[in-house]
């Protein structure tokens, strides 16, 4: 079993910064072998794509709305994946989720569709105020 927890969400005034973390955990998962990626839901929509890293770090991918606003990282020591948000906007406002892939992959790629990951965390709200 793979357990998924993250952490940082909150309420911020528009312009303002968070960061977020999803520490993985499991007997039989490998951190360092998983590609992880950040996901969110607004109210009434669909879950989208908003970043992604390779499973050594090298390889970072992001929804095209980020616009060099977030920032994904990995830290395969501490097991945690981290998405800075700056410069947040209204738009922003939603759930944000971590999701983990455990199915092989080459150490460079990176994934962007829910289908292709395998473990879900429960998610962090993030309000943006304007």
């Amino acid at each position: 079993q793979v357990q998924l927890v993250e952490s940082g969400g909150g309420l911020v005034q528009a312009g303002g910064s968070l960061r977020l973390s999803c520490a993985a955990s499991g007997r039989t998962f490998t951190f360092s072998r998983s590609a992880m990626g950040w996901f969110r839901q607004a109210p009434g929509r669909k879950r989208e794509f908003v970043a992604a890293i390779s499973r050594s770090g090298a390889n970072t991918y992001y929804a095209d709305f980020v616009k060099g606003r977030f920032t994904i990282s990995k830290d395969n020591s501490k097991n945690t994946v981290y998405l800075e948000l700056n410069n947040l906007k209204p738009e922003d406002t939603a759930v944000y989720y971590c999701a983990a892939r455990s199915r092989p992959s080459y150490s460079s790629d990176v994934y962007s569709t829910p289908s292709q990951y395998d473990y879900w965390g429960q998610g962090t709200q993030v309000t943006v105020s304007s």
